[in-house]
């Protein structure tokens, strides 16, 4: 894969806009021209978490495939909402370098921050002020708000605790063992629930339980997500090793008790 590309950046994405526009008129692909904003949202998703496994698992060049899918969505998009007459490419485009601008004035401006911890705190901060300016300032604007309701619930959960870390709602960083302690009052509160058998009151309280596993993972700098990623696919592994032996041994799961199972789950995870 080449280092540089001899054609201007800017025609290669007036190339893409192209192809996009020739897709979506009369004469067209008729999968592409039937496409709504609405139809789009399942392969925004769907892309996005392709990419996310490119760059976990991938190659380069299934790294540069998969941006190239996700970036065609924004295009897809913004070539729907032309045709009705709501915006454009070029407003996407400008939105976000207004954007970037706007809320990096330790780049672009005079404010001075220390670290990255500062930089996140300035842009809640600005964003807040940015949406006090667009509803009035009587209008109520959380701060949690901005957290699609959609996204994954681990993700979810990490991004609302970072949001309220940002504006000092938060132990302090070096603080685990309160988190800790925090995560065995929620395990005692469960397990107190398991014993009543109030199964609603469980739901809730593994949820506590979970969130605050989440919250000592954003404390560790640990991606809550990717961590249950990686325990999963470690998981998955270890099974199909035990499947492969009793396939090996010519049984079924029937022919074995727990505990043999437990002891190839053991000897395997040894390896």
């Amino acid at each position: 894969m080449s280092k540089e590309n001899p054609t201007p950046r800017g025609l290669i994405f007036t190339e893409l806009v192209r192809i996009m526009k020739q897709l979506r008129r009369p004469g067209g692909c008729p999968w592409d021209r039937e496409q709504t904003m609405e139809s789009l949202r399942k392969y925004i998703i769907e892309e996005a978490y392709e990419l996310v496994e490119a760059i976990s698992d991938g190659t380069i060049a299934d790294i540069v495939e998969e941006s190239g899918d996700l970036l065609l969505q924004p295009v897809f998009i913004s070539e729907i909402a032309q045709e009705a007459g709501l915006f454009t490419i070029d407003d996407v485009i400008n939105s976000i370098n207004e954007k970037l601008i706007r809320r990096h004035p330790h780049v672009f401006g005079d404010i001075s921050v220390k670290d990255s911890e500062g930089v996140l705190k300035n842009w809640e901060k600005i964003k807040r002020s940015e949406k006090l300016q667009n509803r009035g300032k009587k209008a109520f604007s959380s701060v949690l708000s901005g957290v699609p309701e959609q996204i994954p619930a681990l993700l979810k959960s990490f991004r609302i605790q970072e949001k309220a870390a940002n504006v000092g709602f938060d132990w302090p960083k070096t603080d685990t063992l309160s988190i800790l302690e925090k995560i065995e009052e929620e395990i005692r509160e469960l397990r107190d629930e398991i014993h009543k058998k109030d199964f609603e009151k469980c739901e809730e309280e593994m949820g506590d339980l979970i969130f605050a596993l989440v919250n000592l993972s954003r404390h560790l700098d640990v991606d809550p997500e990717i961590a249950l990623h990686k325990a999963s696919s470690k998981f998955v592994r270890r099974f199909t090793e035990i499947e492969k032996i009793i396939e090996n041994e010519q049984k079924t799961w029937d022919d074995y008790t727990l505990d043999e199972l437990d002891e190839m789950w053991n000897i395997v995870k040894s390896k």
